[in-house]
């Protein structure tokens, strides 16, 4: 079992360039996505959160039954769904502005225990920005990494939400000794500052840096760098490609009975670049149709 903890909401897409083109509702969130791409990868999969009661809790909690998420750890409330508004450029990269005061996920609470059978943990994006939540988010991502259990983080950074830049920093440097994985994208690396080597001697096993359709590189903590390109698609958006990133390497990892430090360790060139190979194939999957629908095991075969 693979946990995935963090936020849902509501992506309002533009559908047309103008500042009040209608806005079409899509389900999303960082961890939502990721935990909805692991569970279509085929990858046993609980999703840990809370969701509100409207009508989009609903529809939220529903895609997730459908891609065969467990759904046991998913907490409600009578909290309106968080929204994010959406704007696509013209190269297909997306970026969002949001609308998060009082919504059902800034009230998680962590669970007393994750659900048995949970190899790995994943966290990132709002969940670890929006007090109280965050907090409980945090002690979550502690708490299971002082238990032995694999742990993934993509900050996935989200700057409008952060009102002290620094003070989150210094925050995400303080989660390094309890991460296993770190995903992130060149521009968070550049926001948050470092370098990969940095942040290994900080505690992760490998840091693995997405570069857009200039492909991924992972870095290890005995030196090894490794890189792949990115495909060669016609992009239609890159929503949920940094998500869709982030289940391949767990769904890979698990494929290869690699969720620890030491499996990490002993993956080798040819590991590195056939799992990069197969989070690269799984995003151009995602940035070739509209909005965050992440490939099915078929579709990234081989």
């Amino acid at each position: 079992m693979i946990v995935v903890a963090g936020e849902a909401l509501i992506d309002l897409v533009p559908q047309g360039t103008s500042a009040l083109a209608p806005l079409r509702p899509a389900l999303g969130g960082g961890p939502y996505n990721t935990a909805v791409a692991l569970g279509r990868l085929g990858s046993p999969t609980a999703f840990c959160s809370r969701l509100s009661l409207d009508a989009f809790g609903e529809a939220l909690l529903e895609r997730l039954r459908e891609a065969g998420v467990d759904v046991s750890t998913v907490q409600r409330g009578p909290e309106p769904t968080t929204l994010a508004v959406a704007s696509v450029g013209a190269d297909g990269s997306a970026s969002y502005s949001f609308y998060v005061e009082g919504t059902a996920d800034r009230l998680f609470t962590a669970p007393s225990a994750l659900p048995v059978g949970s190899r790995a943990v994943s966290f990132g994006t709002c969940s670890l920005v929006l007090e109280p939540g965050a907090s409980a988010y945090e002690r979550l991502l502690r708490d299971s990494a002082a238990r032995g259990v694999f742990t993934a983080l993509d900050p996935n950074i989200r700057a409008g939400l952060i009102p002290d830049p620094d003070a989150y920093r210094a925050r995400f440097k303080s989660w390094l000794p309890s991460v296993s994985l770190l995903k992130l994208s060149a521009e968070d690396a550049e926001w948050l500052g470092g370098t990969p080597r940095d942040w290994l001697a900080a505690g992760p096993s490998a840091v693995v840096i997405t570069q857009g359709g200039d492909g991924l590189t992972a870095y290890t903590r005995d030196g090894g760098v490794y890189t792949v390109p990115g495909e060669r698609i016609r992009v239609v958006d890159t929503i949920g490609a940094g998500d869709t990133v982030n289940a391949a390497l767990l769904h890979g990892l698990a494929v290869r009975n690699a969720l620890g430090d030491r499996e990490v360790a002993a993956l080798g060139p040819q590991g590195w670049t056939d799992l990069l190979g197969f989070a690269a194939r799984a995003a151009a999957v995602t940035c070739s149709r509209a909005g965050a629908e992440p490939p099915y095991s078929h579709e990234v075969a081989g």
